[in-house]
């Protein structure tokens, strides 16, 4: 008995250090070493302290504060922990009310705003934590943003311009905004 068990137990344990110890602190090395900024979250710092990440979305409903993608965690929203999408279809009475609903505040928080509202601003993405916005959902909010904060929507347009991400190596995905770097950027300036 024992000698069949012997070979397990030694495998048991080889294993345990080479996939639990060895591999794991290597990974960790490599990251830290060749992506560090990323290996410790992505972390944003203002004025010596971390005010976010700009890999996770914030939940911002003041009229001064750009808006952004609304979040499928919950209870708290933007909550890594709880990271999944809403897996509601698009034909889902829940969705369709969450919808409305996302509309109608942004409606309230604009009245005068009667351009269609950029899908992004109503429906999460598929994680529930996207930290970005398209152009066109930035654009959206623009004039309300500057009214509040009473500045030239010229100037405003210039910050969006500087917070616009381009497509990764040219060509994945679209260009986007990140919310918090640009409400950031804002609050230094007013």
């Amino acid at each position: 008995m024992f000698k069949e068990l012997r070979p397990a137990v030694i495998s048991f344990v080889v294993l345990s250090l080479l996939t639990g110890i060895a591999y794991p602190l290597l990974v960790t090395g490599i990251s830290q070493a060749t992506l560090s900024d990323k290996a410790h979250g992505s972390l944003i710092i203002n004025d010596g302290k971390t005010v976010g990440s700009s890999l996770i979305g914030q939940s911002f409903s003041d009229p001064k504060y750009f808006w952004g993608r609304p979040s499928a965690t919950g209870p708290v929203p933007n909550n890594a922990a709880a990271s999944s999408g809403s897996n509601l279809g698009p034909t889902n009475p829940a969705l369709i009310d969450a919808v409305k609903s996302r509309v109608q505040a942004l409606r309230e928080a604009d009245p005068g705003n009667t351009t269609p509202v950029p899908v992004d601003l109503v429906t999460a993405s598929a994680s529930g934590l996207d930290p970005h916005i398209s152009p066109a959902a930035a654009e959206y909010q623009l004039a309300r943003v500057a009214r509040v904060r009473n500045l030239d929507a010229t100037y405003v347009r210039m910050l969006v311009a500087e917070h616009t991400e381009a497509r990764q190596f040219g060509i994945l995905g679209e260009p986007r905004v990140n919310v918090l770097e640009l409400n950031l950027a804002l609050d230094a300036t007013h």
